[in-house]
């Protein structure tokens, strides 16, 4: 798996355990999604994603989004 398909399955990952916090403990983790949110947006548009960074440096392979 590259980083790039890493990125999006994570982000996923966090959108869906967030609206279940939201739901079962408090509004407030509906923040966290906006997070996610809000910085998938901004790499859609810089190319930075500071979880590509972690991922390529941890040696998972690049995909051709994130450089």
């Amino acid at each position: 798996m590259n980083v790039d398909r890493l990125v999006l399955a994570i982000a996923g990952i966090f959108i869906l355990v967030s609206l279940l916090l939201a739901v079962y403990i408090s509004q407030w983790w509906l923040l966290f999604t906006a997070f996610v949110g809000l910085n998938l947006l901004q790499a859609s548009f810089t190319g930075f994603c500071p979880l590509a960074k972690i991922l390529g440096k941890v040696g998972f392979k690049p995909g051709c989004a994130f450089h």
